[in-house]
This record gives C-alpha cells, structure tokens and sequence, in this order.
C-alpha cells in the first residue's frame, strides 16, 4: 500500500468548527455528497496520483474533505481546509464567487467535455415548446442539481417565466407560472413525464440518451422542446489563495493525465469515465462564459 494513500474521509457536519486546519503537507481534495464512503473509494486513487507527484513541493500525501451540502464546502474554501474541488458549473461558479475559489480546468465526465440542457414532454400531451409550460408542472432532479434544476431554471428565468414550487407534483400550478417539483432521479423524471405526473422534464442530453435514465419505452413518446447550449460537464476549482506552485503543478499533473498509463485508474475512478482535463480557451471557456451568465441571472432572481 503506498505511502501517498489517503489518510482519511471527514464527512462535513454541522459542527465544522471542531475540524483543525489541514495538514500543510496533504493536498486538500473535497467534493459535495451524502455518501463520504463512496467519495473515498472515488477521489483515493486520483490525489494518490497527484500527490506523489508534487513531493518535491513539499507534498507528502492527500486527504478527503466530504462537505454534506454547498454551503459546507464554502465554508472549508474560506477557512482553507480545502485546495481542490470538483463540482457541476453552478457550484463552481459559486465558489468563485462567494469564495474566491479559481475556476481552473473543465473536465470530461462520461467521456464528453459538454453537455447541454434538455426540456422534453411527452408527444401527444400539450406542451410544444417552453411557451407552453405556463400553468403546467416541470420535473427537476433535486434541489442541488445542476443539470436537473438550476440550468433549465435560469433558461426559464432568463427568457421571462415565473418558476413556482410544488409540494407534490399532483398539485395544482398556479396561473401564469410554471410549477415544477423534485423527481430525486433522472429516471423518475422520464417516468413522471410518461405517467402523466408532470407535463414535462429536464436533464441533460446524456441523461436523454441514457437507457438508464429515459428507456426507449418511454423515449419513443417523448419530444424535445427545448435544448440549451453546451456548458462545461464539471470544472475542477483550486482554492483562491492556494500557492500558486501548487496550483501550477496540479494543473499541469491533470492535463497530462490522459496520457499517462498511470494515471488510468485514477481518471476512471474520479467520475464515471472522466476522459481527461482541459483548460478554459476556445469553446471552453465559451461555454465556461455561458455558465457564468445563467449563474449570476439565477443568483439575482432567487
């Protein structure tokens, strides 16, 4: 067992202030969720990877900060307990903003660098287009997510529409609003969708070519009403006034990562299939630029 393995998973509660600081010599690698276990078994083989090659910066090994919600792990990026982070465009935007934290690398999940938001309802129900959805009932994922609520939201919001939570989606929506309520996975989207339960739903265009997630049973009775542009599939984030040695190195460690051999397992395990790294130019940071408006016009109107 190398020496570099991590140390240990801290789950993020509310009592926050009893966490010491870091060890100066770890790499400091956190990310949101409500399974630390599974996250542990995700990030060790990738710090592993990272660590061991920035001894000569004084690293000496890595370690795991789960925060349970956003808000958490804003706090860990202000109080320095976290150097690096991995999360969907909204959040990372977010970090930056509320945080300072430094948006430095799109990554590859599921083998694509992109996505983009998909609002889809059933063929021969009423709605047509987003036109349509006033009065009617929207399927998000959950609260937190980024591709199932808060990018088809602001799309929503940006284009005029007034978004009303549902208690339940058998609720009645209010007049001149769209309501929506929280399906908790994307498969339950496309199943409220076929079942009637809610006029229509939102993920992402993996997720509509996903078996998994919109089988073909119900896919053949849904249509697209809306697809938005593509975004970065998640952002790797460094904290704002983390060394800027050490930022250097991680960035240039990850960029090269697809070509190591050494470094497959780490990429395969970070994510489901993380292909490799790339910076903000071009496209990216194209669509890095799209993020950050949405994300602003969500953060003003909520």
């Amino acid at each position: 067992m190398t020496k570099f393995r991590l140390k240990a998973v801290v789950f993020v509660i509310a009592y926050l202030n009893l966490l010491g600081g870091a060890d100066a010599k770890s790499l400091v690698l956190g990310r949101v969720s409500s399974d630390p276990l599974k996250v542990y078994k995700q990030l060790t083989p990738m710090v592993d990877y990272v660590a061991s090659r920035m001894t000569d910066l004084g690293i000496t090994d890595g370690t795991v900060l789960v925060a349970k919600d956003h808000r958490s792990m804003l706090d860990l990026l202000r109080e320095k307990k976290v150097d690096w982070v991995q999360k969907g465009v909204f959040e990372a935007v977010s970090y930056k903003r509320e945080a300072g934290a430094e948006l430095a690398l799109r990554s590859w999940r599921q083998g694509v660098p992109s996505y983009t938001a998909v609002i889809f309802s059933r063929k021969d129900g009423p709605v047509n287009s987003i036109a349509d959805l006033v009065g009617k009932k929207l399927a998000f994922e959950d609260p937190g997510s980024t591709s199932a609520f808060f990018v088809p939201s602001a799309i929503l919001m940006r284009a005029g529409y007034q978004l009303r939570e549902l208690g339940s989606p058998r609720d009645k929506t209010p007049m001149g609003v769209i309501g929506y309520a929280f399906a908790g996975d994307e498969l339950s989207i496309s199943t409220w969708v076929h079942r009637g339960l809610a006029d229509a739903g939102a993920y992402h265009n993996q997720n509509w070519d996903n078996p998994g997630d919109n089988p073909e049973s119900m896919k053949k009775d849904f249509r697209i009403i809306y697809q938005g542009k593509p975004m970065p599939r998640m952002i790797e984030s460094f904290r704002g006034d983390l060394d800027p040695k050490l930022k250097h190195r991680i960035k240039e460690i990850l960029l090269r990562a697809h070509e190591d051999p050494a470094a497959k397992q780490a990429l395969q395990s970070y994510g489901p299939d993380t292909k490799r790294f790339d910076e903000f130019v071009g496209e990216a940071k194209k669509e890095l630029d799209e993020a950050i408006e949405l994300e602003s016009f969500f953060n003003r109107r909520r």
